[in-house]
């Protein structure tokens, strides 16, 4: 046998019958001083800082990789300009001894 009980009543009634308690009036107090913060903290805050606070990895991240690359790129040069000084060197000594 299979029995179904229909029940019309708001979420605030459901709440009060089975016994738990209001949270509405602590969740609009927390919402309001959020709000609050939000408020002053955006006020506060210049376009450039907000952007800096949300990108900073990225940003942080392409300029250390550049920096690298460009360090990268001038040892490699470096490195090859001594080579090929020190190549040139032995090649010239080498036609000297002939």
């Amino acid at each position: 046998m299979k029995v179904t009980v229909n029940v019309e009543c708001s979420p605030e009634e459901a709440r009060a019958f089975l016994g738990l308690p209001d949270v509405a009036p602590m969740q609009k107090a927390i919402m309001a001083e959020l709000e609050e913060r939000l408020r002053l903290n955006i006020q506060a805050m210049t376009p450039d800082a907000m952007f800096k606070m949300w990108l900073p990895t990225n940003l942080q991240n392409i300029e250390q990789a550049q920096k690298l690359f460009w360090s990268q790129l001038q040892q490699t040069f470096n490195g090859f300009a001594s080579s090929t000084t020190d190549a040139m060197l032995s090649f010239s000594k080498g036609i000297g001894k002939k």
